[in-house]
Parts: C-alpha cells; structure tokens; sequence
C-alpha cells in the first residue's frame, strides 16, 4: 500500500537512489473479481483505493474491534506469495466503508471536490452505479447509459453520500500518495488505454472508436499480432473535444510525480486499430496529429516540474525518436534489446536491464523463465532466447556458470556506464527473482500481476545484493542523488548534464 510505498522510497533514497518508478496504481472497477492488471484500468485519472493503509485514514481508530479483526484478516493474506486482491478489496471497503459512516465532510475535503469538478463527480458516479448494475455501462438500464442524462444525476442525488465516498476514497489516495512522494521523487507510469467497460470509457464515449480496439501488427516476438482490448480515441473527435481527456489524463498522472513514462509513446504518433471480433491481421494504423499531442504533454511537463520517458519499444516508425529528442522526453534502452554496449546508448534515455513482460536477469540467467514458458504450452523463439542470454554474457563478461548474483552486479555495473540520464534497477533483480511479474500473451495460465516480491520489505532492506546494486549505480560518473532530469520543454536553465540513477 502507499505507507509501504512511503518505506520503500525511504530505504531507496537512503541507498542513494534519485527516483522510483512505479508500475501504475489507476482505479479499476469496484466490485470483484478486481482486474490484476495495471495497464488495463477502469480510469487513468483516478487511484485505486485497494492501495490505501486503512489504518492512517482520519478516523481509523474508532473502529476499534473491527479495524482489528479485520486487520489481522488482512496480515494473514501475507502469508501466501500469491496476491489475493479480490479478498483485499472486500477487507479494505468493508473497513473504509465504516470509517466513511463516522466522518464528516471538511473543509480540505470540500477543497479537493471543487479542484477536481465534474471529472471527480463522473468518476465517483460510475463507481456507484457499478456497484449496484456491475462494471459494463453498456449492460446499464439505457438511462445510465450516458453521463450526461438527466436520470444519472437523479441516481447521484438518490444515493448522494455513496458518491462522496467514492469522491472521499479519492482523497485519501492523494494525501496519501503525497505523503509517499515527499522524500524521493516518483515516476508514474500512463498506460496506452483503458478498459472499454469502464469510468473513462463510460466518460468519454462520444470520442472513442467502440467499434476497434488497439493492438500491435504480428512481428518477430508475436507471429498473430496482440490485441490489447482498449478503445482508441477516433483523432478528429479528440481534436474537436480540444483534447481534454488527454489534457485531464497527462495531469492526473502528473500529480505528485517527478516524472512520468508513457507507455507505448508510439501511441501519440499513430495506434494500430483492429475491427472488434476480428484479429490483429485485419487492423492497420490510424494517425494521429504528434506536433500537437507532444505540445501537450510539454506543457503538463513544464507545469509539474516532471521529467517524460516514451516507452518506445517495439515498432518504431523513421522520426519518432528525432521529434521526442526535440521535446527532450527521454527515450527507453533495454539491455535484451540493444545490440549496442551501454556505453553507447543515447544520453536522452532511461535504461533497463528488463521490464515487467520480460525475463528477470536470474530468469534467464538460469534458464528458468525459458522453462516456465514451456511448462505452461508457450513455444518462444529459441533464436530471441539465445540472441538475449549471449548480450547479457557479452556486458556483464562472465562465464555460463557464473552465479546468479555476480552476474547481476556485473549487468547493473555494465548499465551504470551508460550516458543515459536515467537506469534503473528491478526489486526482482534485487532479490534474485526468477519469475517476471507478466507473461505476455497469458491469462489463466499463470498468476500475472499477483506474485508478491518474496520476503517483503524487510527482505529487501536486508538484501546484501540491493545494496551491491546501489553502491555500483551509485558510482557512475557525475551521478546526482534526488536530482531531477529536465521536464519536456526545451528552456534555457535545464542542467542537460543532471542524471539520475
């Protein structure tokens, strides 16, 4: 939750880090079973509140008894690795739900309604008709059907104090997140879309394609392409809505942030669209108008004071990379990818050995994650296998039987010669992780999402390897602790040489 997060950055910035990066923590439905996944939320504007510490909610101490019992309902669940959310979700409403009955509106409370207006209001409305009509605004009774109508305000108003609470939830999360941001600086992470049945849909359905999804074209990684079941915004209908959702989306996921990665940044250029119920091979790319999309994020940037990384992995059109260096929003380099040595990455770029769809360096490293795809029917590339094990064994310059936990200091040492102004380092690498946290292109084959890090915190505060990884990031030449990289605007007192480890 966002006291852990709060614990983590303290550690983070003890051993010298700049920054955390956080996978991202958007509301999804309320009701169960809760969607694991964080890059398919319910909205991008909004927090998810299974992320709140109950017990540092104003008023938490009246429940006595209950907040016990169901505290140590809660702390049992830490007992199994495999993440129970939907159990989570029903202690953690249960108990807020409670609190929210002993508390009354506040001043601060009523501030924070009248900063975030009607998307606020929308986002709290579609959470309680969900609870009482499910997650799907399209199965809703015809008059939900639209924010707009005249009979969804009369439900507001019908049950007006379960609006407050989700409004209320909301406001928990921001001091919350506050508190977690106020030491080490944070960077969040936007997702391409989101869920078509949910809040941002249901908001903005006038500027959606309903009748397409967005994917990716079959390549070398994904012979029958993806299809990510998230609904692009049709380009002239945006443009005509004078691009608000993405205005009141980039800032959202700019709030107490000090910088923000865009998944899938390809995405302000052109997105592959699909025809709904038919496969990635009948989809072709829509464009979009990247001169003004870039505009905007340049000015969310500059007025957040954040610094923009663009998820670039994957195909990448000829110019894209030239016109996100002219906004100085920092391209991605992962070590599987790059065929270059680190030492010769661009300076305006964050790095990574991996990421969270692909193999931990203990996972390839000991051949485990190439087993685990196996065992559950996945046939990978043997030929991408090999071409990602000899790249790790070329950087790091170790033999095959090399441990595990050499070979990732020596892959991080090999990343902290980068010019890049950020790199970054996994909690799996960490702790010797061998499974990634999502296997692409699986649902019910395995826990996606929901492996807790084994050990916990203290496992992590202890760890004699986090520390290796600190120290040897933390000798890279000019490295700056806590130094924030430059936001998106090109202005004339950036220091280009600040990075960030």
């Amino acid at each position: 939750d966002l006291a852990d997060l709060r614990r983590l950055a303290a550690w983070a910035e003890r051993l010298g880090s700049g920054l955390m990066l956080l996978n991202p923590l958007h509301a999804v439905a309320p009701d169960v079973p809760q969607e694991p996944s964080p890059y398919f939320p319910s909205s991008r504007c909004f927090l998810n509140p299974i992320y709140l510490r109950v017990e540092e909610a104003p008023g938490a101490n009246a429940l006595g008894e209950q907040l016990e019992r169901l505290a140590a309902a809660g702390h049992r669940l830490n007992d199994q690795r495999q993440i129970d959310r939907d159990a989570v979700f029903r202690l953690k409403q249960e108990a807020l739900a409670s609190i929210w009955e002993r508390t009354s509106t506040q001043p601060a409370f009523e501030e924070f309604r009248t900063e975030h207006g009607r998307p606020l209001e929308c986002f709290a409305q579609y959470c309680t008709l969900a609870e009482q009509h499910g997650r799907n605004w399209r199965a809703w009774p015809r008059q939900f059907q639209r924010p707009q109508n005249a009979a969804v305000q009369k439900f507001a108003d019908e049950h007006a104090r379960r609006v407050l609470f989700h409004q209320w939830l909301q406001w928990q999360l921001d001091q919350q997140l506050a508190g977690a941001t106020a030491e080490l600086p944070i960077v969040h992470d936007l997702p391409i879309g989101f869920d078509p049945d949910g809040a941002d849909a249901w908001a903005w359905q006038d500027q959606l394609a309903d009748s397409c999804s967005v994917g990716a074209p079959p390549d070398a990684y994904n012979s029958q392409g993806q299809d990510w079941g998230l609904p692009p915004f049709v380009p002239h209908k945006l443009r005509a809505a004078g691009y608000a959702p993405l205005i009141h989306t980039i800032r959202a996921a700019m709030r107490h942030a000090g910088g923000l990665r865009i998944d899938h940044v390809m995405g302000l250029f052109r997105l592959f669209w699909i025809p709904r119920g038919l496969g990635a091979q009948h989809g072709t790319y829509v464009r979009y108008r990247p001169d003004e999309l870039l505009a905007i994020v340049a000015v969310e940037s500059h007025r957040a004071g954040a610094f923009v990384v663009g998820e670039d992995l994957g195909t990448v059109e000829p110019g894209v990379r030239e016109q996100l260096a002219a906004h100085r929003i920092l391209t991605y380099r992962v070590l599987w990818f790059e065929g270059d040595p680190p030492a010769r990455y661009p300076e305006l770029s964050m790095v990574a050995a991996t990421t969270h769809d692909l193999p931990t360096i203990a996972g390839l490293w000991t051949g485990s994650d190439l087993a685990a795809q196996q065992e559950i029917g996945m046939q990978p590339s043997m030929d991408i296998v090999e071409q990602m094990r000899e790249r790790l064994k070329r950087v790091t310059g170790l033999p095959a039987n090399a441990p595990v936990d050499r070979v990732i200091e020596a892959a991080y040492r090999a990343l902290g010669e980068s010019p890049s102004r950020v790199v970054t380092a996994t909690l799996e690498d960490a702790l010797q992780v061998e499974e990634r946290p999502n296997m692409p292109a699986t649902t019910h084959e395995r826990p996606n999402w929901s492996l807790a890090l084994p050990g916990g915190l203290e496992a992590l505060e202890s760890s004699p390897l986090a520390a290796k990884i600190a120290a040897v990031l933390s000798e890279r030449e000019h490295a700056t602790s806590g130094t924030r990289v430059a936001p998106a605007p090109h202005i004339g007192n950036v220091a280009n040489r600040d990075r960030v480890v």
